[in-house]
């Protein structure tokens, strides 16, 4: 009897290996070839996001939403832990790296700061980034179309050389304009680098003034009136979690302000040809989805662009500051016909 049960278990332990073998949590089989998830399977998300405006809210919800639409949803096979650094980079630190002491499936890190954290802990958790707008630029991947390790995702780089001669377009008048930003962002480096070059390419003079951090925008921004013709702001965090107290600043001085995301319009920014956060966000998890599902090495997939920018107006705040929208602008575009609160 002894030796018919020790045969029954060595038969039910080998099957046990043998299984092992073929699959493992993350849909490889031991040869390398993708296989489809077990329908059992359940996964650990962590979503790390730097801080509250509304381009880097929608990019999360638009990550579960792209999830969900590809098999991974939340509540039946994915748990996912959303942490908000509130914008502090020891809050961001502390995040990561209980992200790694926890051991999760797969990460989402929502703007460059947050991502630069999370790379910092981790070359084995697949991350995925979404609002920064270049990766490699920014040192989380060896390039844009092969990043070469853990880390890919989708870029937030909105049309700036478009946004420019939207600027242009509305105000041919405007010879001299500030490009505010905050100088610890690096993905507003780069937009201003780009926002400079652009600018001076169709005859415009541009003056950088940065901020540090949310206590400097109310000082620096009264500083520009008067003293420029407009002011550009590309999709810098900073700025846009305080995008309504630079609106009552400008706006009452009658000082147009073109900005780089949708966001900042609906807070009192005048225009802005803007990718969409919510699309940017769904095709992230798109991304997601092919990883943990299908078994998708982040290594070999490309960063990735939304298309179609949109041209948004807000027209209470071209009628507060006396700026008539040309016609052609108009019909172009989608109108903000109410500041957000």
């Amino acid at each position: 009897m002894k030796k018919m049960l020790c045969s029954v278990l060595a038969v039910t332990l080998m099957g046990s290996i043998l299984m092992t073998g073929c699959t493992s949590s993350q849909g490889e089989s031991t040869e390398g070839e993708t296989v489809q998830a077990e329908s059992g399977d359940s996964y650990d998300i962590g979503i790390i996001q730097l801080t509250e405006h509304p381009a880097l809210d929608a990019a999360r919800e638009g990550f579960i939403q792209g999830m969900a639409d590809n098999g991974l949803v939340e509540g039946e096979n994915v748990t996912i832990d959303v942490q908000n650094a509130q914008n502090d980079q020891s809050n961001l630190k502390t995040i990561a790296q209980k992200f790694v002491s926890d051991d999760k499936d797969l990460v989402l890190a929502i703007a460059t700061p947050a991502a630069q954290s999370m790379a910092a802990e981790t070359t084995e958790i697949p991350i995925l980034v979404t609002a920064v707008t270049d990766p490699a630029e920014s040192g989380l991947c060896d390039s844009n179309d092969v990043p070469g390790g853990n880390i890919t995702g989708t870029s937030d780089l909105t049309p700036i050389t478009d946004q420019i001669e939207l600027l242009h377009q509305l105000l041919p008048d405007a010879k001299k304009v500030a490009i505010l930003y905050n100088s610890g962002e690096q993905n507003s480096v780069i937009q201003a680098d780009m926002a400079e070059e652009a600018a001076t390419e169709i005859g415009i003079t541009t003056e950088r003034k940065t901020v540090t951090n949310t206590n400097d925008v109310a000082q620096v921004t009264a500083s520009l009136i008067g003293n420029y013709d407009a002011i550009y702001i590309p999709t810098d965090n900073t700025l846009a979690s305080s995008m309504p107290l630079v609106s009552s600043i400008t706006n009452p001085a009658g000082m147009p302000v073109i900005v780089g995301e949708q966001g900042m319009v609906e807070n009192g920014g005048l225009a802005s040809v803007a990718v969409n956060y919510t699309d940017l966000g769904i095709m992230t998890g798109e991304m997601a989805a092919d990883i943990l599902l299908n078994g998708a090495d982040p290594a070999t997939m490309p960063i990735g662009y939304t298309e179609n920018p949109q041209l948004i107006i807000n027209e209470d705040v071209a009628t507060e500051i006396g700026l008539t929208i040309p016609e052609d602008v108009l019909t172009k575009a989608e109108i903000v016909n109410t500041i957000a609160q």
